[in-house]
């Protein structure tokens, strides 16, 4: 029975034609910046958001967290949902890295409003806090269901940063779900936020890389970050590839990705044995069992069915779709879930 991995969209393996495309790819040194596939990679998607410039990166987490050293000073401070993967899912990278402090907003399912950030602006002129110099949205949400924010919300945060002389930055890794969904376009982002960055590996199918995505004033400093942070490579022209053919060829299976998982959410919504099941916008689903204590029985007959979703503690349970994902699992998991007897 083929395996059925629902607990990230991180699983994916290249297509056929992905490698075809990885194999063939024109390789230099990228960091004498001499990889022509790399350079293409970054030109192409500073030229889709609109921006002026691309920096491609190992991991999004450190493409984030260059972006965090390239916005702030040791002891200031970022605004971000108490939520936000900056804080919970980047091993303290912004203390370790940047010495720089979190302010957490209570929001809705990760997402922050304009007010909620213009009350947490410490006064500047007040030396007993942290200096606010950075704003960290995150779009789609992660531990917010996949959550997408309003682009009209996304204006008025970009106001209130403006007014208070404030840097934003967007976590974009799953940014590319969110503007399928809603029918956006990258131009949208690349003129409200400073810096984007943005994940290939993700609902995009590649092995690795992330491209942070910028202002020339703010990004003529990241190759030396990335430097810093160890995320200087080589012949990555191969990966850079991969990341091309995915924007050329998997944007639109997004909205596939999108569909099963609201298709998912549906299904358990129907099931007597789930409690709760969090709104779905992308391709992240959010549910809980009406009794934890048969968690373990619930996790065990799905592996039984050699299926696999993410535990996240406290009766959190996690699916994600994507390219793997198939019609045929699709169907296999919906009635797998309808045969769960948790009695």
């Amino acid at each position: 029975m083929q395996e059925i991995d629902l607990r990230s969209d991180t699983v994916t393996r290249p297509t056929k034609e992905m490698l075809q495309a990885i194999m063939t790819a024109q390789v230099g040194d990228d960091v004498y910046k001499e990889d022509p596939t790399v350079n293409a990679l970054e030109e192409k998607l500073a030229r889709m958001f609109g921006m002026d410039e691309a920096l491609f990166f190992p991991t999004g987490s450190m493409a984030n967290q260059a972006a965090i050293k390239l916005h702030t000073q040791p002891g200031e401070q970022l605004i971000c949902d108490k939520w936000a993967h900056v804080y919970n899912y980047e091993g303290g990278g912004v203390s370790f890295n940047s010495g720089v402090s979190c302010k957490l907003v209570d929001g809705d399912r990760g997402m922050i409003t304009a007010s909620q950030v213009e009350e947490s602006i410490n006064p500047p002129d007040f030396y007993h806090s942290p200096l606010t110099s950075l704003v960290c949205l995150e779009n789609t949400t992660n531990k917010g269901g996949g959550a997408c924010y309003d682009l009209e919300e996304i204006k008025r945060v970009r106001k209130v940063c403006n007014e208070h002389g404030l840097g934003l930055h967007l976590d974009g890794a799953r940014l590319f779900n969110a503007i399928v969904k809603k029918g956006e376009e990258p131009k949208d982002f690349g003129k409200l936020f400073d810096t984007i960055s943005v994940c290939l590996s993700k609902g995009l199918g590649t092995p690795m890389g992330s491209v942070l995505i910028g202002k020339k004033e703010l990004m003529k400093n990241a190759i030396r970050v990335r430097k810093v942070l160890g995320g200087g490579m080589r012949q990555v022209g191969f990966m850079a590839a991969a990341g091309i053919y995915a924007l050329d060829n998997h944007l639109e299976q997004l909205a596939k990705d999108n569909t099963r998982a609201a298709e998912i959410a549906q299904i358990l919504s129907s099931l007597n044995y789930i409690g709760n099941v969090e709104p779905v916008e992308t391709n992240i689903v959010i549910f809980y069992l009406k009794n934890v204590e048969v968690e373990t029985k619930f996790m065990k007959q799905l592996a039984e069915n050699n299926i696999r979703i993410s535990n996240m503690g406290q009766g959190k349970l996690r699916i994600v779709t994507h390219l793997d994902y198939s019609e045929e699992m699709h169907n296999r998991f919906l009635e797998t879930l309808r045969k769960v007897d948790l009695s």
